[in-house]
């Protein structure tokens, strides 16, 4: 049950009772302060100005229609027309066992559920993955488990770089070790190293690089041995991301994968639509779109190459033609996971689609831009040679120093739970790092903040995860045997059940708003109100009655559910003990 979105309903019917047109909402929100109630609705000032009234007597009037008996244990006006709203502590205990006896802890699926195509990750399969693929990996992986959550088609696309000049250089490459007697797979073991040995050779040998520049030209034309060539280096390519998006915990597989070279077929086509409909020009023998809507400050408009002057297409064609197919999967929304630096070829391309009618009105377009990871010197973040860190060898590092953290911390763990716990604690730590900071912002890489027991961490919210569950051992009680009668005697108890039942209204939020650290915030100020809680009301301390500790213990398992859904939809995963 979304609480917000019910009071807001009952807060609007009182309004229109009033007389107050339905066009001014509830403007409902959480109280940021103690003693002002648990939710604050804020409409009646907006509406009075535009009605001409005095807020504070219109407030009394939606007041004097506002039915939540049951629901409500007082209801005031504070300031000019602010109505704060106490819940009830009984009305809340009975949504929050409701919520407990639910595998989805209350939270309905979506009344319409949408077709949402989520483009994320887009690795070049010319080079290992590295940093750069972080932010948009996890972040696109954290919405797309948000929005399955809720109930919507999900269509993953994983739009990776495997067309274009450079796979003329790597083919032409890999054909001569092949010569030399090597396998695909032998060959390709070190991407990374055999895309710099190619650009080497490419520099350094004319006649290789007009072979590659010939190769290219094959591979656009089909040539079987070419396509042969490229298929085994891109089937390599895949293994890897596979092998990272498995250590990561991150959803996507072989199937979502719909790279550059699936639209290579559609780029003539779409430049002809573009030159039928009179949008692009010859200029200076290439074709271009001028889009007068993303004109500068001088009036001059924004300039889109849709083919050379040679006869090649660029990455907005091929977007171009992607966003078209995208459309044809009847989406509702389509939502781009890139960084903030592709924004004007972004804000382009969704232009340019509209205008050409690629995508119907309907169908809403968002980038999602993000920030950069930097170092500690406030540069972008690379190897202390100045390097590209590959994330293979960065997740790995974080498994290793998790490990030797935990073994401080409790060496009575076994060896197996000993990996289990370093490899979540140390991959959910370099994620929640991440996820938790605003998307939009850069941020500072820093393994010590990251894999602290303090503060906003992964580990923070591992480890409460874990501490509620060593209570249930200790009780020698399954959490399942429970009767989840709960009552709510104290105002720690009520805070942390308010707080619980709040899940669904930030999950919304969430998919709304593509800003998956409002769920980060969230579990935080939940495990923080559960020590709050933990240390204010005893549970299997002598002298606790049994309702009460039932009660108590029912709380400790809703949180413990809410924490661990919570940190499921970001891809991060929990264990028993820790």
């Amino acid at each position: 049950m979304n609480i917000r979105e019910s009071l807001s309903q009952h807060v609007q019917n009182a309004m229109q009772k009033a007389g107050i047109p339905a066009k001014y909402g509830a403007a409902l929100a959480p109280s940021k302060k103690a003693g002002f109630g648990d939710y604050q609705a804020n409409g009646a000032m907006a509406a009075a100005k535009a009605m001409k009234t005095n807020p504070r007597e219109l407030a009394q009037q939606i007041v004097d229609q506002l039915d939540l008996d049951g629901i409500a244990e007082k209801i005031e006006i504070a300031g000019p027309g602010f109505i704060n709203i106490h819940l009830s502590p009984a009305w809340l205990a009975q949504q929050t066992t409701e919520a407990l006896s639910d595998s989805r802890l209350g939270f309905n699926k979506a009344d319409k559920a949408q077709t949402v195509v989520v483009d994320y990750s887009s690795p070049n399969l010319a080079k290992e993955m590295h940093v750069g693929h972080l932010r948009s990996s996890i972040i696109g992986d954290a919405l797309v488990r948000t929005l399955e959550f809720q109930g919507h088609k999900v269509i993953r696309q994983n739009h990776v770089g495997d067309w274009g000049t450079q796979f003329g250089m790597l083919i032409a490459e890999l054909e001569d070790q092949l010569k030399d007697g090597d396998v695909a797979e032998f060959a390709l073991k070190d991407l990374e190293g055999f895309y710099q040995q190619s650009k080497k050779h490419f520099d350094a040998d004319e006649d290789f690089a007009q072979r590659s520049r010939d190769y290219v030209v094959k591979l656009q034309s089909g040539d079987e041995r070419v396509l042969e060539l490229w298929a085994q280096f891109k089937k390599v390519s895949l293994k890897h991301s596979k092998d990272i998006y498995e250590q990561l915990n991150v959803t996507l597989t072989e199937a979502d994968v719909r790279g550059e070279s699936a639209y290579n077929d559609d780029l003539p086509n779409v430049l002809k639509d573009l030159k039928a409909l009179g949008l692009a020009v010859e200029s200076e023998g290439a074709q271009v779109v001028f889009l007068e809507e993303l004109a500068d400050k001088e009036g001059n408009p924004s300039p889109v190459i849709i083919q050379k002057q040679g006869g090649g297409f660029l990455y907005a064609t091929s977007d171009l033609a992607a966003l078209r197919y995208r459309a044809s999967l009847s989406a509702d929304r389509v939502m781009y996971f890139i960084d903030a630096r592709q924004s004007l070829h972004m804000n382009q391309v969704f232009t340019l689609a509209r205008k050409a009618k690629f995508v119907p009105e309907n169908i809403s377009l968002e980038h999602h831009a993000f920030g950069t990871m930097m170092g500690s010197d406030g540069k972008p973040f690379k190897t202390r040679s100045g390097g590209t860190v590959k994330l293979a060898e960065l997740l790995d590092e974080a498994v290793e120093r998790a490990a030797t953290l935990i073994a401080e911390k409790d060496p009575d763990l076994t060896e197996e739970e000993r990996v289990e716990v370093a490899t979540k604690v140390g991959i959910g730590a370099v994620k929640y790092a991440d996820l938790s900071k605003t998307r939009t912002n850069d941020y500072i890489f820093n393994w010590d903040s990251m894999l602290s027991f303090e503060g906003n961490t992964a580990p923070y919210l591992q480890y409460a995860y874990t501490r509620i569950k060593s209570i249930f051992r200790k009780a020698g009680i399954d959490a399942s045997d429970l009767n989840n009668s709960i009552t709510l005697e104290t105002e720690p108890e009520k805070a942390l059940a308010l707080k619980l039942l709040q899940l669904p209204e930030v999950l919304e939020q969430v998919a709304r708003e593509a800003y998956p650290h409002v769920l980060c915030n969230y579990l935080f100020d939940v495990a923080s109100l559960f020590m709050k809680f933990y240390e204010a009301c005893p549970i299997l301390k002598e002298g606790v009655k049994p309702a009460t500790r039932d009660s108590r213990l029912a709380i400790a398992a809703a949180t413990a559910k809410t924490v661990q859904l919570g940190l499921d939809l970001l891809g991060i995963e929990t264990m028993e003990k820790m």
